[in-house]
């Protein structure tokens, strides 16, 4: 019998170790299209989530470790798209601006199964696009994204240029 319970916790913890390699190697979070403002100082970078749980993005810092002036999640669908601006107005709301605290990733929405989606004209409303919105006083050369999947964290850097 205690066999049995030794060799079942041996294949338990191997299991999970497993899964854990797996998602360390084969981080959730992809990046696809970049757009930004003429002098760089504004960008958006368009993620997705190719993982089968959802993503949250805890921290985003440009050029290594500098804050951003102001930073905003875009939620939005493929067929509207993102806007590029370096304000939030009246006009940015329509594109679904939101706090980056406030907004979860949902699994399955790499931008390049996005992109299928609109070549293949089955893409409807109802699909989610994710933008990283960033503005910062100065030109932006790199976005990195500290984000967390089932309560791994992982780091993310786009370069812009």
């Amino acid at each position: 019998m205690r066999k049995i319970i030794m060799f079942s916790i041996i294949i338990i913890a191997v299991i999970l170790v497993g899964i854990f390699s797996f998602i360390k190697f084969n981080p959730p979070l992809v990046s696809g299209i970049v757009g930004a403002t003429n002098d760089y100082n504004a960008v958006v970078v368009e993620i997705g989530n190719k993982g089968f749980a959802e993503v949250k993005v805890d921290n985003v810092l440009v050029n290594g470790n500098e804050e951003p002036l102001n930073l905003k999640m875009q939620v939005s669908n493929p067929l509207k798209g993102f806007i590029i601006t370096d304000t939030f107005d009246e006009e940015a709301k329509e594109y679904g601006i939101h706090d980056i605290e406030n907004v979860t990733i949902k699994p399955n929405t790499s931008p390049s199964a996005q992109l299928e989606k609109v070549n293949n004209g089955t893409a409807t409303t109802d699909d989610k696009s994710y933008g990283i919105s960033v503005i910062h006083n100065k030109e932006i050369e790199t976005v990195n994204i500290k984000y967390s999947f089932l309560g791994i964290s992982f780091d993310k850097t786009v370069t812009v240029k």
